[in-house]
């Protein structure tokens, strides 16, 4: 595992109690949940259009986020194809107390580019 995180750092959020369990541990919806807005805005500004997720691979949790974690999510384009884009997605934590950085999951998000009817939609080339 590495000890750098993967791609652009593209969200920075802290983590709050209404976002915990009791115990004080953060909800893994709630990083879920960052990590497609982390990815949706890496896909809206490649596509440049509206776009949805499709789909996204497995996740496993590595370390807990904790109240009071800045949670960092990095997005990678790891690949486009005629109305899709796949996104590679890091889940980080800073602890609030350390500054440690501590990889929290990671996983492989499916995006697909829609037009103005919600229909999907070619991603247009790349701009020089």
């Amino acid at each position: 595992m590495s000890d750098t995180p993967r791609g652009t750092l593209t969200i920075r959020t802290l983590a709050m109690p209404a976002d915990s369990n009791p115990s004080g541990d953060i909800f893994g919806g709630w990083v879920l949940s960052q990590m497609d807005i982390a990815g949706g805005i890496c896909a809206i500004e490649r596509a440049r259009c509206r776009t949805v997720t499709a789909a996204l691979d497995s996740m496993s949790f590595i370390e807990p986020v904790k109240i009071g974690d800045v949670l960092c999510v990095y997005t990678e384009l790891i690949g486009v194809g005629n109305t899709s884009l796949d996104i590679h997605v890091e889940a980080w934590t800073q602890r609030a107390r350390s500054g440690h950085e501590k990889k929290v999951t990671e996983a492989k998000f499916k995006f697909v580019a829609l037009d103005k009817d919600g229909r999907p939609t070619p991603v247009p080339a790349e701009k020089d």
